[in-house]
């Protein structure tokens, strides 16, 4: 009898996912799908922008692949897995049931998690600080269409790179590390949700929205941004020991299906 060799999933304290966009076209629903499938952790925080309801109320595109991320998440939540959503504005209709339960799902404006070396984090999904958002609804919508032509630009480039058998690169991430008015936004925003975090006295903050991972220490804050599941699939994990990671679910990644660890940690 032939013997079955199962992969174990990666076990962690806290997982923090944001900007999957289920809705949208633009989702990378199998990697999500996948990642979700290979980790398991005693606390799985959402913050925002998880359903695109932006894109779904323009496009009305719901595959088989979204709902098995919305079960597989419910599923978690129904074995022990605390899960907490926090509404971006992409979905923004969910925040009118803060406070309350969705099945087994907390439903939270923002929360205050204490990490395994307890340090304090201010978890948002960071809309309320962007002050394109914060003042000019029609300027967020400009915006949202620019990103959505970058993202559409960056799957053909893809595609053939794919075809050239070279691996994926995000053209929308190299225009926000290299355009000056790109990388401005991203520092007044980090500037911005630190000094929130100042303000409440913690020790450091977690948010998503500009889907721009990253980790560092920002006005003696420690600022973390989980990055997005449309062009990075990146997320932020807590191990058990209280050390916080950023790991890249990347095609390459993907493509590794013999390996038995396949998350690679991007940033330490």
């Amino acid at each position: 009898m032939n013997s079955v060799h199962h992969i174990q999933p990666q076990r962690f304290k806290s997982i923090w996912i944001s900007d999957t966009h289920l809705g949208s076209k633009e989702c990378k629903a199998e990697y999500l799908l996948n990642f979700l499938n290979s980790t398991e952790s005693e606390n799985l925080f959402l913050l925002g922008d998880i359903v695109d309801i932006w894109s779904y109320r323009k496009n009305k595109y719901w595959p088989q692949l979204h709902t098995d991320i919305i079960r597989t998440i419910l599923d978690k939540a129904k074995k022990g897995t605390r899960v907490v959503y926090i509404p971006g504005n992409h979905d923004e209709m969910i925040k009118d049931y803060t406070g309350r339960m969705f099945g087994d799902v907390e439903i939270m404006q923002r929360h205050i998690h204490i990490t395994a070396e307890g340090k304090k984090l201010l978890l948002i999904h960071g809309d309320e600080f962007d002050h394109l958002i914060q003042y000019s609804k029609i300027l967020c919508t400009l915006g949202d269409w620019s990103y959505t032509g970058l993202l559409k630009i960056n799957q053909v480039i893809n595609f053939l790179r794919r075809k050239a058998g070279i691996p994926y690169w995000s053209f929308a991430s190299y225009l926000k590390k290299r355009v000056k008015g790109a990388r401005e936004h991203i520092e007044r925003f980090e500037n911005i949700v630190t000094a929130e975090a100042q303000r409440l006295h913690v020790d450091g903050v977690v948010c998503g929205h500009i889907h721009h991972m990253e980790m560092h220490i920002k006005n003696n804050i420690l600022y973390c941004n989980d990055g997005d599941w449309v062009e990075n699939c990146t997320s932020l994990v807590e191990h058990h020991n209280g050390k916080l990671e950023i790991i890249h679910y990347s095609e390459q990644t993907q493509a590794l299906k013999s390996c038995h660890n396949n998350i690679i940690v991007e940033a330490a």
